[in-house]
């Protein structure tokens, strides 16, 4: 103000000192028909001021939208942080699993910030995990009509889709992603997995052929490996239904050759030389597979091809040499028992079942035998102990197959899991298991 008041003072003294010097007025026209008379120094002087205060006057409104900005900004960190705040109480209330406690900071995220894409993506995975699957739905849209880059925001959404039953809209947002990063995996083994819920084998297959040449560690080349051999069966499987044989052996073949203990082909591709009428080469793929995978189930397909051909001498030479081969393996011994209980042979039956140790494990199938070999041959009373002791296990029996993956049991073996849908884990065991009840069953996506 000093200066402005110095700077006036200044103007007045060089206006009075030229207006001395040049006393003259000069006429100055306002209108046409109008004018006034003016020192020469006082029009001088009057347009440096005019000119003085529109620069004034610029430099005043640059001054002023400057301090409206960095108002704006100020308030805009303000609510930033305060969002900032509340959606990181959000998350720690989330993974704490206090959810209305998530909820409540959530909702005064979005109050300030409608626009706040993890505070929308966190609601509506709060909604799918409470089964609200189309409030889910409309949470990630919102959030991908903000960010529609977003891949989390995008699997999320597809997560919404697929379990809500809508599986193709699932399938075309995916695509609509793959459209501008087509080798994501994440995204690849999604939309894999719509297509194995849908039983649409050959789009899977040529996803997971994707994967799996993409995969970078051994782990993840392990991982995709299965599920390629896997959809590779489903494949064979197919087209065995269908009545094309070519087809069916080419997709077994093609397992075998990415794992060759893939346990699951080798008998669709057994089957296939079965339906063929060629039941002795059949005999023989599962030998040699045998030779290879050395799983007990090979042997019961043996037993049961080698009996239809009327040579059960076959099916006790194989029992034998892997018993040979595995002298302490009780499970073998007791299939062997079990293969000679099946042909009448009831003394070597008894021999080979009454020399099996079973007093640490539990056996109810090998007590149940020796009980109906005992009442075949007439000893009620050693009959009567033996069912005893099988009826003393009956809270858990394994049946003959069993999926240690996720604990399900059955009497029809299967190449994929009916509940976990995992590939190639069912294992035949008489032995009883005991209870696990803190079992964590795992699950395939599909």
């Amino acid at each position: 103000m000093r200066v402005f008041i110095t700077v006036v003072i200044i103007l007045l003294g060089v206006m009075g000192w030229l207006t001395h010097l040049n006393p003259t007025p000069v006429a100055f026209r306002l209108t046409e028909n109008r004018q006034i008379e003016v020192a020469l120094s006082a029009l001088v002087l009057g347009a440096v001021a005019f000119g003085g205060l529109l620069v004034l006057s610029a430099l005043g409104v640059r001054e002023l939208r400057r301090m409206y900005a960095n108002w704006r900004v100020s308030r805009q960190r303000k609510a930033a942080g305060k969002v900032q705040e509340l959606y990181a109480s959000a998350h720690h209330a989330f993974f704490a699993h206090r959810t209305k406690e998530a909820v409540s900071f959530l909702t005064r995220v979005l109050e300030i910030n409608p626009h706040h894409v993890p505070a929308l993506l966190c609601f509506g995975t709060i909604k799918r995990q409470a089964g609200e699957l189309a409030e889910a739905i409309r949470f990630h849209r919102r959030a991908r009509s903000v960010d529609d880059q977003n891949l989390e925001v995008a699997l999320a959404l597809g997560c919404d889709l697929d379990e809500a039953g809508r599986p193709d809209e699932a399938a075309q947002l995916y695509l609509e992603v793959l459209k501008s990063d087509d080798a994501n995996p994440a995204v690849l083994a999604r939309l894999r997995d719509v297509y194995v819920k849908q039983d649409r084998w050959e789009d899977a297959h040529a996803l997971q052929e994707r994967i799996f040449k993409s995969a970078k560690s051994r782990a993840e080349l392990d991982a995709a490996r299965g599920v390629l051999c896997g959809i590779k069966y489903e494949i064979g499987r197919m087209w065995l239904a269908k009545g094309d044989r070519d087809q069916a052996r080419r997709a077994f073949r093609g397992a075998i050759k990415l794992d060759k203990t893939f346990l699951p082909a080798y008998i669709g591709w057994g089957e296939v030389i079965s339906d063929e009428g060629r039941v002795r080469d059949a005999a023989s793929l599962y030998e040699k597979a045998y030779g290879v995978v050395g799983d007990v189930i090979l042997l019961h397909r043996l037993e049961d091809l080698y009996i239809e051909m009327g040579e059960p001498e076959q099916v006790l030479r194989l029992y034998h040499d892997a018993v040979r081969n595995d002298p302490d393996n009780h499970v073998l011994r007791f299939y062997l028992g079990k293969v000679y209980y099946r042909l009448e042979m009831l003394d070597e039956a008894r021999d080979v079942l009454s020399g099996i140790d079973a007093s640490d494990e539990h056996f109810p199938d090998l007590h149940r035998l020796l009980g109906n070999l005992a009442q075949r041959q007439g000893n009620d009373p050693l009959a009567t102990e033996e069912y005893k002791r099988a009826l003393g296990l009956k809270k858990r029996v394994i049946v003959p197959y069993y999926c240690p993956a996720c604990d399900y049991h059955t009497f029809q073996w299967s190449g994929r899991c009916p509940r976990c849908k995992a590939w190639n884990t069912f294992s035949a065991s008489p032995i009883l298991i005991k209870d696990q009840p803190d079992r964590v069953i795992s699950r395939a996506p599909w």
